[in-house]
C-alpha cells in the first residue's frame, strides 16, 4: 500500500471521527463539562500524548523563520477554531453542526485563491454563493427549542467560524507540514494551544466534577480527547503530507452523513425540513466549487 493511499485512509479515518464527535462531544455538553474546560482537556491529553510519540521521531528544531507560522497554526487550529466549535456545539445540535463544518473546503478554496492565486471560475463562485446560502440560511431559520441547545443560532454562528478557521489552519499547516515531521509539528502546536486556551478555560476546567462524572461520560471525554483530538490531527497532518490542502478538506463531505446517521440512531437529534434543505444547498456547493474542470 502506497502513501498516497494511506493517506486517503487516514483522511476518511479522521472524518469518520469527526462525524461521530457531533454526537458524542454534544453528549457530555454543558450537563458534565463546560465547552472550553473541554477543550483545556483535549489540548492537554493531545499534548502529552504527541509528546510521548515524538521519541520515537526525529530530533527536530523549529527555526526562528517558522516561528510566527507555527503560533498562527495554534491561534487558527488550537485556539479560535476548538473554542468556537464547542462553543457552538453546546449551544446549538450535532446535525446543525455536522451541515455547517462542510463550509470548510469553500473556505480553502477562498484562500487558496488569495494566498497562491488560484483561479476561481464563474461555477466556483456559484458553488460559493449557493454554500454559503445554505450555512446561512440552517443559523437563521434553524431555531429548534431543546433543552440541551439554548441558543441554536448563535451556536450555528459559532459552528461557522470554526469552519473559517479550520480552513485557514489546513492552508498554514500545509506549508509546516512540508518542512518537519509530524511528531514535531504536533507536540508544538498543541504546548502551545495550551497556553492559547488557557485564559479561556482555566476555570471551567477546575469546575469540573470529576468524582461524580458518570462512566458515559468519562468514556466520551476520552473519546474526544484521545480519539477527535489526538487521532484526527495526526491522521490530518499524515495526510498533507502526501494530499494538497484542499483535498483533505474535501473529505469533510462526509461528516454530515455520518454524523445525522449516528446523531439520529443514538436518538440524540431528528432531521427537519430546514436541515435537509440547508444540507442540500451546502453539499450542492460545496460540490461545484471543488469540482475539477476535465481537460479537452
Amino acid at each position: 500500500m502506497n502513501l498516497r493511499t494511506l493517506a486517503i485512509l487516514a483522511a476518511i479515518g479522521a472524518t469518520t471521527i469527526y462525524g461521530f464527535n457531533h454526537s458524542i462531544a454534544k453528549g457530555v455538553m454543558p450537563l458534565y463539562v463546560q465547552p472550553y474546560g473541554f477543550i483545556m482537556l483535549r489540548v492537554i491529553g493531545a499534548a502529552v500524548l504527541f509528546w510521548m510519540i515524538s521519541f520515537f521521531g526525529p530530533k527536530e528544531k523549529i527555526h526562528k523563520k517558522d516561528y510566527l507560522r507555527i503560533i498562527t497554526c495554534a491561534i487558527l487550529g488550537m485556539g479560535i477554531n476548538m473554542l468556537s466549535f464547542f462553543k457552538g456545539l453546546a449551544l446549538s445540535t450535532p446535525i446543525n453542526s455536522a451541515v455547517i463544518i462542510t463550509i470548510t473546503p469553500v473556505i480553502v478554496l477562498l484562500l487558496s485563491a488569495i494566498v497562491i492565486k488560484e483561479k476561481i471560475t464563474t461555477r466556483k463562485i456559484i458553488g460559493i454563493i449557493i454554500g454559503l446560502a445554505g450555512a446561512i440560511g440552517l443559523i437563521v431559520f434553524g431555531n429548534e427549542v431543546r433543552q440541551d441547545a439554548p441558543n441554536i443560532p448563535l451556536g450555528n454562528f459559532y459552528i461557522l467560524l470554526n469552519a473559517i478557521f479550520f480552513g485557514s489552519y489546513l492552508i498554514v499547516a500545509k506549508i509546516l507540514i512540508d518542512k518537519y515531521h509530524p511528531f514535531t509539528f504536533m507536540k508544538w502546536l498543541f504546548s502551545l494551544g495550551i497556553l492559547i486556551c488557557l485564559p479561556f478555560g482555566y476555570h471551567e476546567l477546575i469546575a469540573i466534577d470529576w468524582p461524580n462524572l458518570p462512566f458515559e461520560a468519562l468514556w466520551k471525554i476520552v473519546f474526544v480527547v484521545v480519539g477527535t483530538t489526538f487521532c484526527t490531527y495526526l491522521f490530518n497532518v499524515f495526510a498533507l503530507t502526501q494530499l494538497k490542502a484542499s483535498t483533505v478538506s474535501a473529505f469533510i463531505y462526509l461528516q454530515p452523513l455520518i454524523g445525522i446517521i449516528y446523531a439520529v440512531a443514538t436518538g440524540q437529534d431528528g432531521l427537519t425540513t430546514v436541515k435537509i434543505i440547508a444540507a442540500c444547498l451546502v453539499l450542492l456547493g460545496v460540490y461545484l466549487a471543488s469540482k475539477k474542470i476535465k481537460s479537452n
